[in-house]
């Protein structure tokens, strides 16, 4: 059998991907909605609070090894396991220190009941470590399907847990139990879809390769994880618990909306980036054409995600969740260019310039923090809308980057990206103006969403957009073999 090309390895990646990733934003949706009409924004409140620490952990623990080996040329059994090792024996470090730092973590919130609470959250990022090697198997041979099974699979089995423990009544716990089911599952299953299994020899030295280049992502990761996540910090602190239980489920919609674009890039895009690197021009090339296809998905997805969030929330999770609606809403207009901002920062990461890469994460970071501390007392709307605005501004800091190295020129970045974006606002507006005489919250829902993926098809279509074009035809020659 003939190996695939890069172009057939890169198509095929992405139509995982975006299978994959539309399987687990939808198994994502149905168990959102079914926990969130049994719980209270107080109770993800509870579980809110703790996020930001978890990550943080989890990053230590990954340590930015599993993009650091796609990088590299040649990998051996020792890589693997110096990983392996490294990850389980910090997750094991880390989990004591927040053990015992946990009614600390409960007195800042003033919650008492965060201190049991987050003694058996933080399990969680212990189990991923086990993980860690064997996903930075499959991440570098781009086995994405596998790695899609392995989501789906934790998702249906922690998603059942979660609602049948809210369902009895275990509040926040249940939540706590269905994210600690999910990543065991995860983990287990790249254990079996990997094959790879860690031997008992010990020894870091590989890791010094690794080192110079992962150190940075750790950096990066840390401050990328408090910059998305510093609100729920924040909120807890200055204002309820339902304030961050209502920012939660808004931020949970839009992450699983622009999740969905940069999961399906994602998943491909550095180590294809990187096995091209060595050609400038094939590079740009490359870069250009997944920028187009990121942008003519990304953009009708969140805007159309922003257009209905009022008559979505209201539908799925009921009226009590009706406050997190207007959060949603700037926070999707933001979440149109994450997915961009994803592309631009696995071509730097791609080319080894992960300094870069942690520099603007940090520099970005730090700005986003500020701006909210010095906000909050100005209210929510107003600290989410400077965020948006930073994230959107924040591109043009990615794409001075990439002109460095590529010389890919802000015009034809803009040629390439705003195109997409006019006509999903246009048919978002469109959409707007079609539903507004109508009374049902059901018949708004449907008109905006129905209008605005007629309108924005139908101009591409019209205009002869070669990005339509040619995921029609990959799709349809996929079909029909199977046919």
């Amino acid at each position: 059998m003939t190996e695939p090309s890069l172009k057939e390895k890169t198509a095929r990646g992405l139509l995982w991907g975006g299978l994959s990733n539309g399987l687990q934003q939808g198994l994502n949706l149905l168990f959102g909605i079914l926990l969130a009409r049994m719980l209270t924004p107080a109770d993800y409140g509870m579980v809110g609070m703790l996020t930001i620490f978890s990550l943080i952990a989890g990053t230590l623990q990954e340590s930015g090894f599993i993009s650091a080996l796609a990088n590299r040329r040649e990998v051996s059994q020792r890589d693997y396991d110096a990983i392996f090792w490294f990850s389980a024996g910090v997750s094991l470090v880390l989990y004591v220190a927040l053990f015992f730092l946990s009614p600390l973590i409960a007195r800042f919130y003033g919650e008492p009941e965060l201190t049991a609470l987050a003694r058996y959250s933080f399990l969680g990022f212990l189990m991923a470590s086990l993980g860690t090697a064997p996903s930075a198997y499959l991440f570098r041979g781009l086995m994405v399907r596998q790695k899609a099974q392995a989501a789906v699979v934790a998702l249906v089995l922690s998603g059942t847990v979660g609602v049948v423990l809210a369902y009895h009544g275990f509040a926040y716990w249940g939540i706590a139990t269905q994210s600690l089911v999910y990543t065991a599952t995860v983990t287990a299953c790249y254990w079996i879809f990997s094959g790879w299994r860690p031997t008992l020899r010990i020894d870091f030295r590989p890791l010094r390769g690794l080192f110079a280049y992962s150190s940075r992502l750790i950096v990066t990761n840390l401050f990328t994880h408090v910059n998305n996540n510093f609100f729920s910090v924040i909120l807890g602190r200055f204002y309820t618990g339902a304030d961050v239980g209502n920012y939660n489920q808004a931020n949970k919609w839009n992450t699983m909306g622009h999740s969905l674009i940069s999961g399906m890039v994602g998943g491909v895009a550095q180590p294809v980036l990187a096995r091209v690197g060595d050609d400038a021009g094939r590079q740009a090339r490359v870069f250009r054409k997944m920028l187009r296809f990121t942008a003519f998905v990304s953009f009708p997805a969140m805007l159309g995600l922003s257009l209905v969030a009022p008559e979505l929330i209201t539908i799925a999770v009921t009226d009590k969740w009706a406050a997190s609606a207007d959060i949603l809403r700037l926070l999707c207009v933001g979440g149109a260019f994450v997915p961009v901002t994803t592309l631009y920062s696995n071509l730097i990461l791609s080319q080894g310039r992960s300094s870069w890469f942690m520099r603007s994460n940090i520099v970005q970071g730090l700005v986003q923090l500020a701006a909210a501390l010095l906000l909050y007392r100005f209210g929510l709307y107003v600290m989410f809308t400077v965020y948006v605005a930073i994230n959107i501004a924040w591109l043009l800091v990615w794409h001075a980057m990439a002109h460095r190295t590529l010389r890919l020129t802000l015009l034809s970045a803009m040629t390439d990206i705003l195109p997409f974006a006019a006509v999903a606002a246009g048919a978002m507006a469109v959409a707007h103006l079609a539903a507004a005489p109508l009374t049902s919250v059901y018949a708004v829902f449907a008109v905006k969403v129905v209008v605005a993926a007629v309108v924005y098809v139908g101009v591409m279509y019209l205009f002869g957009a070669a990005t339509l074009r040619e995921s029609m035809d990959y799709l349809f020659k996929k079909r029909s073999r199977h046919d």
